[in-house]
């Protein structure tokens, strides 16, 4: 079983900046999402805590919500390069504004959900599905694992067999986890007020 926690809301989040793998502080609200998902953690989990394996995104904004995870649920912890988020090469922390003012053209046919696949020199779609997949073959035991909006839309999709526009349409909340058992998914604890959509 799998336990997938996104990172809290972050200064550039709330900008509306792809950050890619680039990065940015967590906001306030951000910190309080963190703890909310730990304190939430900690209610699935009473009891079985030390039989976890804590997974953590290398990059700053996830290494933080780890940081406020532990506080509440203290696990041991480790670094996975797998599960950082996905990178858009030279867009990584531009807008979809500021991208398609540089780069003419190139957004062309794209919409809320695939514009990530269309920079000249990011990740491809396939290569970071095949990173998750690669990612949850690795899994051994029930694990715990904070990552991304982009990349947690994947592990979700191929984790559970979904089209490409399927996992891209998926939500990506900070508040509250996905739980990941028998092939499905369920979000654990967030409500429709309190779902981000925004990525990274």
């Amino acid at each position: 079983m799998i336990f997938l926690l996104r990172h809290g809301e972050t200064i550039w989040n709330s900008l509306g900046r792809f950050q890619g793998q680039k990065d940015s502080s967590l906001t306030e609200r951000g910190i309080e999402q963190a703890e909310q998902a730990a304190k939430l953690l900690k209610k699935e989990v009473a009891g079985t805590e030390r039989s976890f394996q804590l997974q953590v995104s290398p990059l700053g904004r996830t290494k933080e919500t780890a940081a406020r995870v532990k506080r509440i649920l203290p696990l041991e912890s480790h670094q996975e390069p797998q599960l950082m988020e996905v990178t858009i090469g030279c867009w990584d922390g531009m807008t979809k504004f500021e991208i398609d003012n540089e780069f003419p053209g190139m957004l062309d046919g794209s919409d809320a959900f695939d514009w990530y696949f269309k920079s000249p020199d990011g990740e491809s779609f396939d290569a970071a599905c095949a990173r998750a997949k690669d990612w949850i073959s690795g899994i051994r035991g029930t694990t715990v694992a904070i990552s991304h909006g982009l990349f947690g839309r994947l592990v979700r999709g191929v984790y559970s067999g979904l089209s490409k526009r399927e996992m891209l349409e998926l939500p990506v909340p900070q508040y509250g986890f996905y739980r990941l058992r028998d092939g499905e998914f369920s979000l654990v604890g967030a409500s429709a007020e309190t779902i981000s959509d925004v990525v990274a």
